[in-house]
């Protein structure tokens, strides 16, 4: 028999909508001091939502290691190359038309590898119903997708509330600056932190990014 505990219950909470993530916030701030300032000082993060599936997947893996305005401009051209976005259709796209889009050699990999996958029978909509535990082995058992591509397609194409992104640089450079560490935490380090934010790990990860994007265009602002 399956657990049916609170754990069990929160995860399979998901965020959907900008309420989802201001109930999130309420609750952080009432827990946590560092999550309240962080709040304050950056504001309610967004949504970040994608589609499940095999584009919300792709989607992924083209903005690995990227700004933000790079894998959006590379997006852009992927999809207006693989029209419709299917797997079928992406394994007919020759690997120059996919370079030309801005993709690297191990992208196209990685997609091809996807694509394949799905053409022979991995239902990645199918994940909706998973426990995290089964996403990760499905998602990291395909090469070129590792921790977290995982992570991220839990949080943002799934949902999770409880989703969390260890090993995301700039999630630990953000815990690091908030919780005012001398040294960036590690992806084991920063885990154990956040153990304090459960079941809203989700949230908090949207609360640090945010945070970090604010305090970047902070520093930017600064004259010389």
């Amino acid at each position: 028999m399956g657990s049916t505990g609170p754990r069990a219950q929160t995860a399979r909470r998901v965020i959907e909508s900008e309420e989802d993530i201001r109930a999130g916030v309420r609750a952080l701030r009432r827990r946590c001091p560092v999550m309240r300032r962080i709040h304050d000082a950056a504001g309610d993060p967004p949504l970040r939502r994608r589609p499940p599936g095999f584009e919300g997947l792709a989607r992924i893996v083209v903005g690995q290691q990227l700004s933000v305005a790079s894998a959006s401009a590379i997006w852009v051209r992927t999809a207006a190359a693989c029209q419709p976005f299917a797997p079928e259709t992406l394994l007919r796209l020759g690997d120059g038309q996919l370079v030309d889009a801005g993709l690297s050699r191990a992208k196209i990999r990685t997609l091809r590898t996807i694509a394949a996958a799905c053409c022979d029978g991995l239902d990645l909509h199918a994940l909706h119903e998973s426990t995290e535990e089964a996403v990760h082995a499905a998602l990291t058992a395909l090469s070129g997708v590792g921790t977290w591509t995982a992570d991220v397609y839990i949080m943002f194409c799934l949902g999770r509330a409880d989703a969390w992104a260890a090993g995301d640089l700039a999630l630990q450079l953000a815990a690091q600056a908030a919780l005012g560490l001398k040294a960036r935490p590690d992806a084991a380090a920063l885990l154990t932190i956040a153990e304090r934010w459960r079941p809203w790990r989700g949230v908090a990860a949207r609360l640090l990014w945010a945070y970090y994007a604010h305090t970047r265009r902070k520093q930017s602002a600064v004259p010389l």
